[in-house]
């Protein structure tokens, strides 16, 4: 089933998200909804609170863009209850843009390696580095587990000049092709 993604102003995307555990109801099947969704909106990674729920699920599905990146063919991965742990290597800026922030892009400054924590879907422990594109979506994704947007890791002055956009997703005019849920006034 296809969800609505939440857009910038909804308070879920603001808040931390809690741990679950494989007692958690219908995990499965949200697991399904969030790929579904995902793949609706030509996304390459979807958090939890971007459909409403402040729980700790990711999931990543990178195989569109085997094209540039032939590595990720198969790349499709639930992450449960994540955590970055550490990074390293260099920081790289890159542009970014967020199912929940439709029609703002910014170049974004993010490590280029990290180390991270997590179960996945049948609750095996994961400790592991990523690297590269995949590193970056990781950060992002994750940064929604803690309450933050790509736009709080980008300079005050860049923000300002948003402000316009953050004023129409937060009045609701929002421009995309898929189903959003947008903050009440």
């Amino acid at each position: 089933m296809i969800l609505p993604i939440y857009t910038y102003g909804q308070p879920v995307l603001r808040k931390e998200a809690e741990e679950i555990d494989s007692s958690y109801p219908e995990l499965k099947e949200l697991i399904q909804n969030m790929f579904e969704t995902n793949e609706c909106a030509d996304g390459v990674g979807l958090a939890a609170p971007q459909i409403g729920l402040a729980i700790r699920v990711v999931i990543v599905d990178l195989r569109s863009l085997v094209e540039d990146y032939p590595e990720y063919a198969d790349f499709k991965r639930v992450y449960i209850n994540g955590y970055i742990v550490e990074d390293g290597g260099e920081t790289i800026m890159m542009d970014e843009g967020c199912l929940s922030l439709p029609g703002i892009h910014e170049k974004v400054p993010r490590a280029e390696k990290v180390r991270i924590q997590y179960v996945d879907e049948d609750f095996v422990e994961h400790d592991e580095w990523v690297e590269g594109f995949l590193a970056r979506v990781v950060q992002h994704e994750f940064d929604h587990l803690e309450g933050k947007v790509f736009t709080d890791r980008i300079s005050s002055l860049r923000r300002q000049m948003n402000k316009g956009k953050f004023s129409a997703l937060l009045s609701g005019k929002v421009r995309c092709d898929y189903k959003v849920k947008v903050a009440k006034k």
